[in-house]
This record gives structure tokens, C-alpha cells and sequence, in this order.
């Protein structure tokens, strides 16, 4: 028999699958569609500078019409914005145009590193989350930034795995864990994920989901890489489920010798 996973759910809307995919970087929106379709995902970020808005059917911002809302929770971003102002606005120009009141809160004014800025993301998820929005942050990995922002009524903390698109994995690991032992609402690891073991090793740790978009969208085959990922996952949490053996300092052996032998 296989045992279920525990239940995973954002502002108590529950989701089977734990892997979040981005939408930058595939060579086609048709590409893209097809890759979410082979990852199960159900929850996908869009840039809100990528989006048409407007209804104009701007056939150079026309991702909305990649991907099916009855099947997919999208999940505008703002990324791009550099303080929590043009952050606000962005939220407040989604939601306007009738997408889900959900927004995933990036700040990152530095265009070398992109890492986000923990003032104005703490600012800008004070105002949204006053004004209804369920806010999903993307923070460097701060505990205490985390803290901050659950207390002020974020419904999850993304921290970085490392810089967005690096692909260099959990290097801040020790900091996660001590993010996901004092979480109070669901920790999804964002950025930084560049093969499906980093994946399956946030979930390992604990988190409760990761968020992948440049190592799905510049792989050779996106949708295979897409399976990999999410495979990855779901081994990840089951095994964090069950009891991940700990490291020992000396050797155990798998077959002791015992009095039968004599």
C-alpha cells in the first residue's frame, strides 16, 4: 500500500503536488504549456512585466493565454520591481485585472545579484497582506526575516536556495533549516535549484515545497527535465516523512556477525 503525503496547503487551499514552476526562459510558450503539463504542478508564477494586462492581446505578452486557470493556480509576481511601492502597484494592477488575489512578492533592485531587498519586502507585505492579498514572499534565507514577515501575516516564506538562476543549489542550507524549525506557514524553496537532487534535498530538510523555472526551461528536453524535478520532490518529502538517517561518526555494519556463525 502507499501512504499519501501529508497535506500541503497555502492559505487553506490544498495542493497535491509540492513542485511551483516559473514560466521565464522556455523557448515558446507552446513549450511551456507542455512542460507544466508533464511536471504536475498546480501552482505557476508569472512575471507581471511579461503579462499583458490590458486585454489587448499584445501578441508579445500574451503567456496568460499558455495556461489554463481552471488547472493552474497562477501566482503573479512582481518581479522587476525595486521597492515596495512599484511592488504594491503591480499586486494592486493584477488583481485589477482579474487575476487571483495571490500574489509571490519580489524586490530585488540589484539587476548583478537580484537578491531581494528585506526592507521594502517587509514594507510591501505589511500593505498587501491589509489589503487581502495572501502573500507569498521571496526573501534571502533570514531567519529572522521570516519571522517577521509570518508575523505580519504572510501565508508562506520563500527563501533563496542561492542567487535566482545560479543553479548552484542549497547554499544556504543551515539557514533554511533554522527558517523551517521556527516556520509557522508553509517554507517553499525558491531560486537556485539547478538539478532535481537539490530539490529532492530541500525537501529533505523539511520544506514544505521548491519552486524550479531556469533548470526545467533551458534543459535540452524541458518536459522530461520537468518529470525529474517532480519525482524529485515527492521522493524528497516522503523521505523527510518517514526519518532520513543521520549521519554516524563510525562505521555500522549492515550484517554483524552474531553467535549463529559459531
Amino acid at each position: 500500500m502507499v501512504n499519501e503525503l501529508s497535506i500541503f496547503a497555502i492559505a487553506g487551499r490544498v495542493f497535491r503536488s509540492r513542485l511551483l514552476l516559473g514560466t521565464g526562459k522556455f523557448s515558446s510558450p507552446g513549450l511551456m504549456r507542455q512542460t507544466l503539463a508533464a511536471s504536475g504542478a498546480e501552482i505557476v508564477t508569472v512575471a507581471l512585466r511579461r503579462a499583458d494586462l490590458s486585454g489587448s492581446r499584445d501578441p508579445f505578452a500574451n503567456i496568460l493565454e499558455f495556461i489554463d486557470p481552471e488547472r493552474y493556480l497562477i501566482l503573479p509576481n512582481t518581479s522587476g520591481a525595486i521597492n515596495a511601492a512599484e511592488a504594491v502597484r503591480l499586486a494592486r494592477l493584477a488583481a485589477a485585472a482579474g487575476l487571483p488575489k495571490w500574489i509571490k512578492l519580489e524586490i530585488h533592485p540589484d539587476p548583478r545579484y537580484l537578491l531581494p531587498d528585506p526592507v521594502e519586502t517587509l514594507a510591501a507585505a505589511e500593505v498587501l497582506v491589509r489589503e487581502g492579498f495572501v502573500v507569498l514572499p521571496y526573501i534571502n534565507a533570514d531567519p529572522v526575516l521570516a519571522k517577521r514577515l509570518q508575523d505580519a501575516g504572510t501565508a508562506t516564506v520563500m527563501p533563496l536556495g542561492s542567487p535566482i538562476g545560479s543553479s548552484r543549489g542549497l547554499e544556504t542550507r543551515e539557514q533554511i533549516r533554522i527558517i523551517i524549525e521556527q516556520a509557522t506557514v508553509p517554507v517553499v524553496v525558491d531560486a537556485g535549484l539547478g538539478a532535481p537532487s537539490h530539490a529532492a534535498e530541500a525537501m529533505e530538510l523539511g520544506a514544505d515545497a521548491v519552486l524550479v523555472n531556469t533548470a526545467i526551461a533551458v534543459a535540452q528536453d524541458p518536459c522530461r527535465m520537468a518529470r525529474a524535478f517532480a519525482e524529485a520532490v515527492h521522493g524528497g518529502r516522503e523521505a523527510y516523512e518517514v526519518g532520513v538517517a543521520q549521519p554516524q561518526a563510525a562505521a555500522s555494519a549492515t550484517s554483524p556477525i552474531t553467535a549463529f556463525v559459531n
